[in-house]
């Protein structure tokens, strides 16, 4: 099928087409006038192999062993975001030049917008998209993506609820942070069912859904208008009781499904309540049902063993979704004591996290922990790697062949997408004269492990340059492996250097034959 002499046939003297042997090594089923032009043949044949060295050599397959770099990859669906508003728009964007992204952060991938309803919409159907989308564009022009929370509950801030929504009808509770209801309390909160509330809330999230649901550069959009600073708890102020809670909650779930069908919702763990103990809740199995995920915002507002608490959790949402954490406020941690950078790794390993917050003046939280920020970077969300690739030193079109790798998934989480291999031929000037896309092969389903223990599959491409592809002549072409589309379109980095500005790694040259040798 594929020739004497193709890189997966292995020439023998004893193939069945030259002879075949007794158990005494004469050869068998010929006539002895035959026998005598066989071992002619055969000693033609030997001289050929010694004589001609390209031959050997154009059968043998080539293996190559590709390192892991261990630096940061930016890719869809994982990475730090940055608290660009940290429901105040002074926290922690607001010392970054206009073209300041982070880059030099490794590692963030996403730019967070969380805002009180009051500031995008301070009358009625005046929206100031324009603060949520400066700090996006900024992002999003670098190939990164944004996120957005929009809260209703705020213990800083009177009114997160416009003003104007009280003035048109809706029913408000007066709290003191952290007590609880008073008539004279500082914060106004809405009643998170009253009727002219919702219809207003209705408006604007039909408003934020015209521009955010389905937009390929939103990574993810928060449930955040029930709870205080959108968290979905009401301790500290309307102290609702727990069916109460989750009543309303429901209620927030759905009109965020409604107006963002299209895009990833999560919910903070803290809806259920922040310590509640457990690994199955009603109200989460509603939520995972309707594809949102889960978010831990507050991974080490507590020291030791207290740090986090729904690691449990985490195992019914992160094999389908991606789980979202983040740290209590950095500068805080560090004066209650509670930091430890060895904990925010195991959060992330027990998790199995895509997301990690930046939640401080970056440049300080980036100085004080270099190398736990690199840490987190090998591990959190997903890190396809191909540590070997054997491959066929010539092919001929139209004849079909093989690739055979060793693929596995470095990090904690999968990719949430389909991904396949992809084989790409280029000439000397970087021209494609080929692409090869394996459909057989879905990253997406493979398994993760623990740190430095990648479990790797063993999987063979079948593949055929097709002979009528255009531009394809005979000489030596470069052979280069990426992930991505289905079309062979490359969507994510690999952690290896050497590859070109769309993510192919080159692994070797491959010859391109007009017949089998």
């Amino acid at each position: 099928m594929y020739g004497l002499f193709s890189p997966f046939s292995r020439f023998t003297l004893d193939s069945p087409g030259l002879a075949r042997h007794n158990t005494c090594g004469q050869l068998a089923g010929f006539s002895r006038p035959e026998r005598k032009n066989m071992k002619t043949v055969r000693a033609i044949a030997l001289l050929a192999l010694i004589c001609c060295p390209l031959l050997p050599s154009a059968a043998e397959p080539v293996t190559v062993a590709l390192r892991d770099h261990g630096r940061a990859l930016l890719n869809p669906g994982m990475g730090w975001t940055m608290h660009f508003y940290s429901n105040l728009t002074e926290h922690y964007g607001s010392k970054l030049e206009p073209s300041d992204t982070l880059e030099w952060f490794e590692g963030c991938s996403v730019v967070y917008l969380r805002l009180p309803w009051a500031f995008l919409e301070p009358s009625e159907g005046d929206f100031r998209w324009s603060l949520v989308d400066t700090p996006a564009q900024r992002w999003i022009s670098r190939g990164k993506k944004v996120a957005f929370r929009f809260t209703t509950s705020e213990n800083w801030l009177e009114y997160a609820t416009p003003r104007w929504v009280e003035q048109a009808g809706a029913k408000m509770v007066r709290y003191t942070f952290p007590g609880g209801p008073a008539p004279d309390g500082a914060a106004a909160d809405p009643v998170f069912d009253d009727p002219v509330y919702l219809a207003k809330l209705r408006n604007f999230l039909r408003a934020a859904g015209e521009r955010y649901n389905g937009n390929p550069d939103v990574a993810f959009i928060d449930v955040g208008t029930f709870g205080l600073w959108g968290e979905g708890h009401t301790l500290m102020t309307q102290r609702l009781k727990p069916e109460e809670n989750e009543r309303l909650a429901r209620i927030h779930i759905d009109l965020h499904k409604e107006y963002f069908p299209d895009t990833q919702l999560v919910i903070s763990d803290d809806v259920i309540g922040p310590e509640t103990p457990g690994d199955d809740f009603p109200l989460m199995r509603y939520c995972r049902e309707r594809g949102i995920s889960l978010r831990d915002d507050s991974i080490l507002v507590q020291p030791g063993e207290k740090a986090y608490f729904h690691a449990e959790l985490a195992r019914a949402f992160w094999p389908e979704l991606p789980v979202v954490l983040e740290h209590e406020h950095y500068g805080n941690t560090r004066k209650s004591g509670s930091w430890n950078g060895e904990t925010l790794l195991r959060s992330v390993e027990e998790y199995h996290a895509s997301y990690l917050s930046i939640h401080w003046w970056p440049e300080i939280e980036w100085r004080e922990n270099v190398e736990t920020i690199r840490a987190v970077n090998r591990r959190l969300g997903y890190r396809i790697v191909i540590p070997e690739l054997t491959f066929p030193a010539g092919i001929v079109p139209g004849v079909p062949f093989e690739i055979s790798i060793r693929a596995g998934n470095a990090g904690v989480a999968p990719p949430y997408r389909d991904l396949f291999p992809a084989y790409t031929l280029t000439d000397e000037r970087g021209g494609i004269a080929g692409v090869l896309v394996d459909e057989t092969l879905n990253f997406r389903r493979l398994p993760v492990g623990p740190a430095g223990r990648t479990p790797l599959t063993k999987h063979v491409s079948r593949l055929t340059l097709d002979a009528r592809a255009p531009a394809v002549k005979p000489g030596r072409y470069t052979l280069s492996v990426s992930v991505g589309r289905r079309d062979g379109n490359p969507e994510i980095a690999l952690p290896y250097d050497g590859g070109d500005s769309r993510n192919r790694i080159p692994v070797g040259s491959i010859e391109i034959l007009k017949e089998p040798r």
